[in-house]
């Protein structure tokens, strides 16, 4: 009898260590499939959420008043660029920020990127997807472009802008990876 007895009691406590460990386990697939509904629900609510330091639409007033403007439509048909624009066929490459600054969307699938380091220039860049906006550090990515649409803008005494000839050196300076001309 008495081994009949450890038997049923070894029995028994199998059965027992077998049902908290099932339990266990229920426990932690409740915690895990509750840690991802979390992340997912963040995930969605925070997807919706514009961030609250995104920079808001820049309104250049150009010195220069031309009728065909970037953004415009002839015919059903976007205007890329338009007269003081100089357009770089990129071939998806990628464009670099020149300075520390600021980029700005503006009206016409268009950014302007400020910086302090040369606060009497614009730079205005269309023709950019995936553009990084609001605040950049030199070198950094801004976004790829098939075609690039770029101006260089100076402000006049009157506050409004003139388009001008930007260097060559702060073309290169966009248009080469930081690798490249930090050897």
């Amino acid at each position: 009898m008495p081994a009949m007895t450890l038997c049923l009691r070894s029995r028994l406590q199998v059965r027992r260590r077998i049902l908290m460990l099932q339990d266990e386990r229920k426990r932690r697939c409740f915690w895990q499939r509750g840690a991802i509904a979390l992340t997912i629900l963040t995930l969605a609510l925070g997807g919706c959420r514009t961030p609250p330091d995104a920079p808001s639409l820049r309104s250049v007033s150009i010195q220069q008043a031309w009728a065909l403007q970037p953004g415009r439509a002839i015919a059903g048909h976007r205007v890329l660029a338009g007269l003081g624009d100089i357009s770089i066929d990129l071939a998806g490459g990628k464009v670099y920020a020149p300075f520390d600054g600021q980029v700005q969307p503006t009206a016409g699938d268009c950014v302007v990127f400020s910086s302090p380091e040369v606060p009497a220039y614009l730079l205005r860049l269309c023709g950019l997807r995936q553009s990084s906006l609001g605040r950049v550090s030199e070198g950094q990515a801004l976004g790829r472009s098939e075609a690039l649409h770029f101006a260089a803008l100076r402000k006049q005494t009157d506050g409004r802008w003139a388009m001008v000839e930007p260097s060559t050196s702060l073309l290169e300076r966009l248009l080469r990876s930081p690798v490249a001309h930090n050897p």
